[in-house]
């Protein structure tokens, strides 16, 4: 497994990340502890989760995913072969959320708790907190490295002016500065990270890990109606919106490189992001084995230089 730098930090990090979105939701704890495994044992490193995954299941309150993930690492002993990410920031209930030194100190600490583990490799800003300064966001980031419970930060969902400014604040002051970006990014949802972020980002060598890789399995080829939609909680929440002209335009390229390559739609539309010099590791989740393995297969795949035009213009904003 050919590793990669996140960033200007020391993490060393497989080229697929595994979203841990799904455990505790559509991946309960005995397959969630056996894609880990599978996860490990096909070379992979790298997984991503949140304090607030799985928050929006009925009777769940958040920490779900966390808390699956911890007792995992310690039934299985092997923390020492992970790079861990976790998120903070979003809502966890009355009075918990946002970037301030009180809430991040409280979180992090909850979140360790959880994953049953001392230290956590990158922890990001799931959301900008604009009600807080970003010197003191930066700064209760630093006390959290300084005491040996994260390795390096990371932002999600920021906006490309808010990390430039978060980056230049760090340089400033001389704090810690964001070693990642999560942003949405895939086939279909292209135009805000490619016009603003991924100058950004390549300039100032902050890595991306992009989340919805898969635009929620739309680019699987599963779902191509409303009907497909309506078959699976992901679908019918999220996909609808890609079941458009443009979309179904884009599964027609996918189906076109998929038969060239010998491979499926999903593996392609991965192949394409990790071909990307921005691109450090997409995150992409698997509810089984069979699925977890094409993740992995999309690994090996190198797409042709023509490969990659046909889908970059199947996939344009306005068609050629």
């Amino acid at each position: 497994m050919n590793l990669r730098t996140l960033g200007r930090s020391n993490l060393q990090v497989s080229p697929l990340c595994f979203g841990g979105n799904v455990f505790g939701w559509t991946v309960d704890e005995p397959l969630a502890f056996r894609l880990l495994d599978a996860w490990l044992d096909a070379g992979f490193n790298f997984v991503d989760t949140a304090d607030v995954y799985s928050s929006w299941v009925p009777g769940h309150v958040g920490g779900e995913s966390e808390t699956l993930i911890g007792k995992w690492l310690r039934q299985s002993g092997k923390r020492n072969r992970v790079v861990l990410a976790t998120k903070v920031g979003k809502p966890m209930g009355e009075g918990k959320s946002g970037l301030s030194p009180a809430y991040i100190r409280e979180a992090v600490d909850a979140s360790l708790r959880r994953l049953k583990t001392d230290h956590i490799d990158l922890y990001q800003s799931h959301d900008d907190d604009a009600a807080t300064p970003l010197e003191d966001t930066l700064g209760a980031f630093a006390e959290l490295i300084k005491a040996g419970k994260v390795r390096a930060i990371g932002a999600s969902n920021y906006t490309a002016p808010r990390l430039a400014e978060a980056l230049d604040t760090a340089g400033r002051l001389g704090l810690p500065r964001y070693e990642s970006l999560q942003p949405l990014y895939n086939l279909y949802d292209r135009a805000v990270f490619e016009q603003s972020l991924e100058p950004l980002c390549l300039e100032r060598g902050v890595g991306v890990i992009n989340f919805y890789a898969l635009a929620a399995g739309f680019l699987t080829g599963k779902y191509r109606s409303d009907i497909d939609a309506a078959k699976s909680a992901r679908g019918a929440g999220t996909v609808k919106k890609y079941l458009n002209p443009r979309g179904l335009r884009i599964l027609g390229a996918l189906d076109a490189a998929a038969r060239e390559h010998s491979a499926t739609p999903g593996q392609v539309a991965l192949a394409w992001q990790m071909a990307r010099p921005s691109i450090t590791a997409p995150i992409a989740s698997a509810t089984s084995v069979r699925q977890l393995d094409e993740l992995v297969a999309a690994t090996r795949l190198q797409l042709a230089p023509e490969t990659i035009a046909a889908l970059d213009r199947a996939s344009a904003e306005t068609p050629d």
